[in-house]
């Protein structure tokens, strides 16, 4: 193998690991700043210009703050449980393509770490790992209500995940392969949010449920389990639980807009590639205001609700998507 893509490997995967970071880091604000102009306030203002260094100071508060460890947990599983809630969230966007390809140095470089004929299955058994890890840091408390928080929210995110999995058939169905550069190229002249408005409902719910945000945010409802899975946590590992949030907010933006938005897909984006991240960094953002906006907008529902509308409405919905539009492809054929 060439040393030189060796090394394009290498500064790719640091790239996608600084902008996940960093993007966790902004989001925060961004999201702050939303809500405050929604809720008429100003928000973040006192750290830096435009309280632009509010993710910093956010920060060396959390790496200061005590670790605890509670007498009777499972030590090892207690501190492991965030990392592996964390690191999926980190490699999730691993098979996304941000533009095609630029020429640098005498090299061709396409824009994007790895392009797999099977990259939605990638998708998948990457965002259930993340299940381990707060099933397992809700049992390690040996706290009742941090098991049970566990357990509720493994409950959430499974159950979510067939309505999930179930939106990316139709898209494949229609672009005919599993790869999310093809998926993209598919949707040269007409994003599939057009041909697929129902698959792009419900992987939009469906997310939301799988990263625990407004509606269906259970973990974070104090008033009935105090604060889920993640009760005996502080300092950086409760940190690792905060971001792995965030970076799974980006990375299912970016899946989204890359399935049902066409991706890096824009004007000009073939006379000048670099446009082709802007693109997608617009489409994503587009996609985080959406989900910040339903937070500010709709109350917790009940948690016998939200498992009844994912079971008796979201996957049968998805069910019917995939039906119609198999019918509708094999029709078109013959």
């Amino acid at each position: 193998m060439e040393p030189a893509l060796i090394w394009e490997w290498i500064i790719k995967s640091g790239l996608i690991l600084g902008m996940m970071t960093a993007g966790f880091a902004y989001t925060t604000l961004y999201e702050r700043k939303v809500l405050a102009r929604m809720q008429v306030r100003v928000g973040p203002n006192r750290a830096g210009p435009f309280g632009l260094l509010q993710p910093v100071a956010d920060a060396v508060k959390l790496i200061f703050k005590e670790e605890l460890i509670p007498t009777n947990a499972d030590k090892v599983i207690f501190i492991l449980a965030p990392i592996i809630t964390a690191i999926p969230a980190l490699i999730i966007t691993g098979v996304v393509p941000w533009g095609t390809a630029i020429t640098l140095f005498g090299r061709v470089i396409p824009l994007h770490l790895a392009d797999v004929n099977v990259a939605i299955l990638y998708i998948l058994s990457v965002t259930s790992i993340s299940v381990y890890g707060i099933t397992l840091a809700g049992w390690s408390s040996n706290n009742k209500y941090a098991t049970l928080g566990g357990l509720r929210s493994t409950a959430q995110m499974i159950s979510y995940e067939l309505a999930l999995g179930l939106s990316f058939v139709g898209p494949i169905l229609i672009a005919g392969s599993m790869s999310l550069g093809d998926i993209v190229n598919a949707q040269r002249w007409v994003p599939f949010i057009v041909y697929q408005p129902i698959a792009a409902l419900t992987f939009t719910l469906a997310t939301i449920a799988e990263v625990n945000r407004a509606p269906f945010d259970m973990p974070e409802a104090e008033q009935e389990l105090t604060a889920g899975y993640h009760t005996e946590y502080s300092g950086m590992k409760f940190a690792l639980f905060f971001m792995a949030e965030y970076i799974k907010m980006i990375g299912v933006s970016m899946i989204g807009a890359t399935v049902f938005l066409g991706g890096y897909l824009g004007p000009f984006v073939d006379q000048f590639p670099l446009l082709g991240p802007v693109y997608l960094t617009i489409k994503v953002a587009a996609l985080l205001f959406i989900m910040i906006w339903l937070r500010a907008t709709l109350p917790r529902i009940r948690y016998d609700r939200l498992m009844a509308f994912g079971w008796k409405i979201l996957f049968p919905l998805a069910l019917l998507n995939v039906i119609l539009t198999a019918v509708v492809l094999v029709l078109r054929g013959g």
